[in-house]
C-alpha cells in the first residue's frame, strides 16, 4: 500500500519538466498544469478515503481516517465483501481506541508520529522537484480519455541530468507520457516504465527494465483532483544479482473532507 502522498506524487513526476515542441503551446500547457495539480497536493491531507488493494490472493479494502494529524486506516472488507457486523465492530473499537492514544500522546510522541507523515509528503515534495529537472516534453497528439478531452504529452530523460539525491535516481532510465485535460488542465492519466536499468547507490540495487506504474486521477471537489487508480510492476536485483519483484493495484474511492476526530 502506499500512502497517498506517494500516490500523488508519483502522478506528479512529469508535471514541471521544461517543454519543447511548439503545437500547441507545450510550456504553456505545463505551466497551466502545475498550478492545477498543486491544489490537489496541498489538499489531499484534508480529505479521508477509502482504498481497495488488490493482489493475487484477493482483495482488502480499507477506510483512510485522519485521525490526529495524521492517517489511520481501518479495514471495512475482504474480496469486495462488508465485514461481518462483530469483526465491524471491532475494527471501529480500534480506531475508537487508536483515536483516543492519539489524543492523550505527549508533545513529544504526537510530533514525532505527525513529523513521520509530513517527512513523507516532504520527501515526495522534494522527488517532484527534481522531476522539473530530469524531462523533456513532446506534444505528441490529443485523445479523448472518458469524457475529456486531453493533451497528450510524452517525456524523455533530459540530456545531462545528474540525480542529486537517492529518491531520483531512477528518473534518467525512464520515459512516459501524460494525458491532460484541455478545459482544468488537470492530469488524467500518468504512466511511466524503466528503459534502461539504473543502480541505486546506498541499496546495492538495480530497477530493471520493465518497471512500469500508471495512475489515473478524477476529480473530487471544485478543482481538486485526487487519485482514483495505481497499478505498479516493479523488477529490481538486489546486490545487482538477487531477482525481486512487486506490484500494486489500488483504487481510491469516497473522497470526504476529513472529519476531527
Amino acid at each position: 500500500m502506499i500512502p497517498l502522498s506517494l500516490a500523488i506524487a508519483l502522478l506528479g513526476w512529469l508535471f514541471g519538466a521544461e517543454a519543447v515542441g511548439t503545437h500547441p503551446d507545450v510550456a504553456s500547457i505545463i505551466d497551466k498544469s502545475v498550478a492545477a495539480n498543486r491544489i490537489g497536493w496541498n489538499a489531499a491531507p484534508d480529505y479521508s478515503y477509502s482504498e481497495t488493494d488488490r493482489d493475487a490472493h484477493g482483495s482488502r479494502t480499507f477506510r483512510i481516517h485522519m485521525i490526529e494529524g495524521s492517517p489511520y486506516q481501518e479495514l471495512i472488507a475482504v474480496n469486495g465483501v462488508p465485514l461481518q457486523p462483530d469483526e465491524r465492530s471491532k475494527q471501529e473499537g480500534l480506531r475508537t481506541a487508536a483515536a483516543s492514544m492519539r489524543r492523550a500522546e505527549s508533545s513529544e510522541e504526537r510530533n514525532a508520529r505527525i513529523g513521520k507523515y509530513q517527512k513523507q509528503r516532504r520527501r515526495d515534495s522534494v522527488l517532484m522537484e527534481q522531476l522539473t529537472e530530469a524531462f523533456d516534453f513532446k506534444f505528441v497528439g490529443e485523445k479523448q480519455v472518458g469524457p475529456y478531452r486531453a493533451y497528450v504529452l510524452k517525456a524523455t530523460p533530459r540530456k545531462g541530468y545528474v540525480p542529486p539525491n537517492m529518491e531520483s535516481q531512477v528518473l534518467p532510465g525512464m520515459q512516459g507520457e501524460l494525458w491532460i485535460d484541455q478545459e482544468t488542465f488537470q492530469w488524467i492519466k500518468v504512466t511511466a516504465r524503466v528503459m534502461k536499468p539504473v543502480s541505486i547507490e546506498g541499496f546495492l540495487a538495480r530497477v530493471e527494465p520493465g518497471t512500469y506504474f500508471e495512475l489515473a486521477n478524477t476529480p473530487v471537489e471544485g478543482n481538486v483532483w485526487l487519485p482514483q487508480h495505481y497499478v505498479m510492476k516493479s523488477r529490481s536485483k538486489i546486490l545487482f544479482v538477487i531477482g525481486h519483484e512487486t506490484a500494486a493495484n489500488e483504487t481510491y474511492f469516497d473522497y470526504r473532507k476529513a472529519q476531527v476526530d
